[in-house]
């Protein structure tokens, strides 16, 4: 688990969400294969020195969106389920629907927004 969780002090977003949106990355992508188990609040939030709070309630997110499941006694594990992948897709989506809208109201034009994202889906491709 060593450095896959990396907390951005620069970023407005709480600690809780970026450990939640870090973890349903790994997991969405299959980093965290189903059935593995979560690294305990304890050792997490030694390792990332931030409170255990912080952790559990990134936990209990975790599990409310379906990512992961207590075991009583044993800690949390990650969810099996590939309708994770659909619904983050389809957030993704949605979360760009809005930003085009936006892009759309302040005068950027369809090509400067294709430009940006072949520009970004490029970037890894070297």
């Amino acid at each position: 688990m060593r450095r896959m969780i990396i907390i951005d002090y620069q970023n407005r977003k709480p600690i809780y969400e970026q450990i939640v949106e870090r973890f349903q990355m790994l997991i969405v992508k299959g980093v965290l294969e189903p059935d593995t188990q979560m690294p305990s609040v304890r050792s997490l939030a030694a390792e990332l020195s931030i409170n255990p709070n912080t952790i559990q309630k990134a936990y209990t997110l975790l599990e409310q969106q379906g990512y992961i499941y207590p075991v009583k006694g044993r800690g949390n594990f990650v969810s099996g389920s590939k309708t994770l992948l659909d619904k983050k897709r389809n957030a993704f989506f949605r979360q760009l629907e809005t930003l085009v809208k936006e892009g759309k109201e302040m005068g950027v034009t369809k090509s400067e927004c294709m430009a940006c994202t072949e520009a970004v889906f490029e970037e890894g491709e070297h």
